[in-house]
């Protein structure tokens, strides 16, 4: 089948489930999990004679995540309903921005390897949530779930710049990341905060035509995602080069089986009949409260992203882990106050510290070792008391248990503080090369590879305790 005469055209809506306390329209509870249909109330239930009030939080986090991807903010924008029947969803509408979204415009530009890519914004509306169909938990029967109703949501609509399931990954990693860094959502997609729809055609390379669109809805998961693309992209070019047509269709991907699986046919806007939402006034902002969001806005992730490789000097690979959460960030921020070594400081939080916070389950906000303990116990090894490894294997460890504790105090408790002194280590690198006669010959004859193997002996003799920079200009000093 030939793939590779097509290109694959994608756009994305992401839905991101915003951490407020209390729903869009009411103040019921926000919070994910509970018992189910607990966080209800006549108003989330759509009960006749309720209104809903609009949740203040969920306009901020809208201008916040505009004003982060440099989209246009409406000063005024206005409610829709978008009337559909499902279980699920308990007026039989959702309220939503059809006609005058919030943020309009604006873009993000993602890393795909080594390659830099701006995937444009079509714009970003406020809405609620449907409930929770649970439909394989009680043999024949669908349960209803409506704890989640109303929760409310930011759509972010993207253009349709997308080429790849690489690129979707891409994306929605980068927007996960963005939301988390701007505080507005906590971004877990395996609790459905952020997921998305994806619009997937192909067309012939070199064509400006479109293809005709599939949606494949609710994917929460970044390898789902890219199990269905991969396939749907497989499908259409099977069924077009077979003499087929596409036809625009809602899709379910199946992790289990890997498939797509059309849901029903895709509904056009006059589908759901949209019409002004009676009971919300239009939400008027003024020209002072969106710079107000703007000057609070926290350093985005490809700010902190620039300023570690610029300012910091790190490379592009560690530059990437610390900036990919922002507490990780902080942190590193916070430790390069007390040490001039940021590439020592990276590699510890990166090897060490990131790791045990991983195993422990806890935040790096939660691990216990200071920032001034660290740059003590980095100091230690730049000044040549103890050995990197050493450090690492044998001192950190017991610091993260004793946070209190001087690391070099640590060191001494352990034995560890290398020797300079030369005299004595000139006796055990003779010793060892006196032991050593065959290899000492290989290396004159140009074995020049042994003298890891010298060093080797001579540490091990000094029980580790020898400076490594020592030895080194020892054993070539005698070898020659």
């Amino acid at each position: 089948m030939p793939y590779d005469k097509y290109e694959t055209v994608i756009g994305l809506e992401i839905h991101v489930q915003l951490a407020t306390r209390s729903k869009a329209f009411c103040g019921d509870d926000a919070s994910f999990g509970g018992e189910p249909n607990t966080y209800i109330s006549p108003i989330s239930l759509g009960h006749p004679g309720t209104l809903p009030r609009l949740n203040k939080k969920q306009v901020e986090y809208a201008v916040r995540l505009g004003l982060a991807l440099g989209s246009r903010i409406n000063l005024t924008s206005t409610f829709d309903r978008k009337n559909y029947f499902y279980a699920d969803l308990p007026k039989g509408y959702q309220i939503t921005q059809d006609r005058q979204p919030i943020c309009v415009g604006g873009q993000l530009n993602i890393r795909v390897g080594e390659e830099q890519k701006i995937v444009r914004i079509h714009h970003i509306h406020m809405e609620e949530d449907a409930g929770k169909s649970m439909h394989d938990a009680e043999g024949p029967y669908s349960l209803i779930d409506l704890n989640r109703a109303g929760v409310p949501l930011l759509e972010i609509v993207s253009e349709p710049d997308l080429r790849s399931a690489e690129e979707v990954d891409a994306y929605m990693s980068a927007m996960r990341q963005l939301v988390r860094y701007l505080g507005i959502s906590d971004g877990n997609m395996e609790q459905g905060s952020l997921r998305c729809d994806c619009n997937v055609s192909i067309r012939p390379k070199g064509s400006e035509t479109l293809g005709q669109r599939c949606e494949i809805k609710n994917l929460n998961s970044m390898r789902y995602a890219r199990r269905a693309i991969e396939y749907e992209v497989r499908r259409q070019a099977v069924l077009i080069e077979s003499g087929g047509r596409v036809e625009q269709q809602t899709l379910n991907f199946d992790p289990a089986t890997g498939i797509t699986a059309p849901l029903r046919d895709k509904e056009d806007a006059h589908d759901y009949r949209y019409f002004p939402e009676p009971d919300l006034p239009p939400v008027v902002l003024e020209p002072g409260y969106v710079e107000e969001v703007r000057r609070n806005l926290p350093a985005l992730p490809w700010e902190v992203y620039d300023r570690l490789t610029e300012e910091f000097g790190l490379p592009a690979y560690d530059a990437g882990l610390l900036s990919e959460e922002r507490p990780t960030a902080i942190f590193f921020l916070e430790l390069a106050q007390h040490t001039a070594n940021f590439k020592a400081a990276a590699n510890l939080i990166i090897n060490k510290v990131i790791p045990y916070c991983n195993e422990r389950g806890m935040e790096i906000t939660a691990f216990p070792v200071s920032h001034g303990q660290l740059a003590a116990f980095i100091r230690l090894i730049d000044e040549g008391k103890v050995a990197n490894a050493a450090a690492y294997q044998h001192i950190f460890p017991v610091l993260a248990e004793s946070p209190n504790r001087p690391p070099l105090d640590i060191a001494q408790s352990l034995n560890l503080i290398q020797t300079s002194d030369e005299g004595l280590l000139e006796k055990l690198v003779e010793e060892v090369l006196a032991n050593n006669p065959d290899e000492v010959e290989r290396y004159r004859k140009g074995k020049k590879g042994l003298i890891g193997f010298f060093m080797g002996e001579v540490m091990k003799a000094s029980q580790g305790q020898a400076d490594p920079k020592v030895v080194n200009g020892l054993l070539r000093g005698k070898l020659g």
